[in-house]
């Protein structure tokens, strides 16, 4: 008896969650068409939709931990992600479009090196985009509920990506809905994505101008400012006074990650409690710069500049955006 009703508990489950799906799709595809998407492009693409388990697996299966667990060290994640083949891909990657990266850093500001960085974090320059069906992913992602406005508005963005001309055999990434080269949202690339090859298109998933130079105008739009470096590497003395240079503000996004940065000083303050860039340079005395040490005292630590934080918009985490200035630096070296 047990068994028997095991199997029509499992066998009732999925008629249940796809008529619960498809009920939500009706939902959806209204507030889609309140906020301009065409109804014939609903009606052609809605139909072919199910619900996906396997992008619910993965979303409810994410690495990191409880937001109390230990911080693990950065150098383990710095071997995997700024490794000799990464950057030796990079400088081909760098090389061979160089003249192109010229002409987007001279209407950014964003040096070239660091979008190439981005591009190879993102995808290994291109070689790995995802192979969801972004549609698919993001409609299951809204009707599961746990972040139903996020993954709402990324399907209906994706809508009118579809409404502008893009290819529904284009709309495909990773399970929560990134994709091509940039591994940009729908909603991002209908803000940000540019043409970068003149052709009149922003295809940033065949054509790696198009997506170098949206993700350099991601980075400008967030603030980037140019002629100012990420951050340096350096040497923290055993003297500092932690606790002194603490940072006593409650960060209101990503908590996690901006708690471990000490409060905003000068260059010039910092060289006069003792820290030291590892190359010898300093940037200019009135640079403002917070101080990380990843790996905690002892190792090597980071002075990170308004620029760092620009590359924490594009991924809140501190392991990420430092692992995309040193490959970058790394690239050009």
């Amino acid at each position: 008896m047990a068994a028997v009703l095991a199997f029509g508990a499992a066998g009732t489950a999925p008629a249940q969650t796809d008529a619960g799906f498809r009920a939500y799709m009706e939902q959806l595809r209204a507030e889609a068409i309140a906020e301009g998407v065409r109804p014939e492009t609903l009606d052609r693409i809605i139909p072919t939709l199910s619900y996906n388990p396997r992008v619910i697996a993965l979303d409810r299966n994410q690495p990191g931990g409880s937001f109390d667990s230990p911080i693990p060290p950065f150098a383990p994640y710095q071997a995997r992600h700024v490794n000799p083949t990464r950057i030796d891909a990079g400088r081909a990657t760098y090389r061979r479009v160089r003249d192109q990266l010229r002409e987007i850093e001279q209407r950014t500001g964003v040096p070239g090196k660091i979008a190439i960085a981005i591009y190879g974090h993102e995808t290994n320059y291109g070689r790995i985009t995802g192979n969801f069906d972004l549609p698919r992913s993001l409609a299951t992602l809204a009707y599961e509920g746990r972040r139903r406005e996020l993954f709402a508005g990324e399907f209906i963005a994706a809508m009118k990506m579809i409404d502008r001309g893009v290819p529904r055999d284009r709309l495909v990434g990773s399970w929560a809905g990134a994709f091509g080269y940039p591994q940009f949202l729908p909603s991002v690339y209908l803000r940000l994505a540019v043409d970068g090859d003149g052709d009149g298109r922003a295809e940033i998933w065949r054509s790696e101008a198009d997506a170098l130079a949206s993700i350099e105008n991601y980075l400008s739009n967030a603030g980037w400012r140019a002629g100012e470096p990420w951050g340096i590497a350096v040497n923290v003395p055993s003297s500092l006074n932690r606790d002194a240079v603490a940072n006593r503000t409650t960060p209101t996004r990503c908590p996690r990650v901006h708690e471990r940065h000490s409060r905003w000083m000068s260059m010039a303050e910092w060289r006069e409690l003792g820290i030291r860039p590892q190359n010898g340079v300093w940037p200019d005395d009135g640079m403002m710069a917070t101080l990380l040490e990843p790996d905690g005292p002892g190792a090597t630590a980071y002075l990170l500049t308004n620029n760092y934080r620009v590359i924490l918009d594009y991924n809140c985490s501190n392991f990420y955006a430092l692992s995309v200035g040193l490959l970058a630096d790394a690239i050009v070296r």
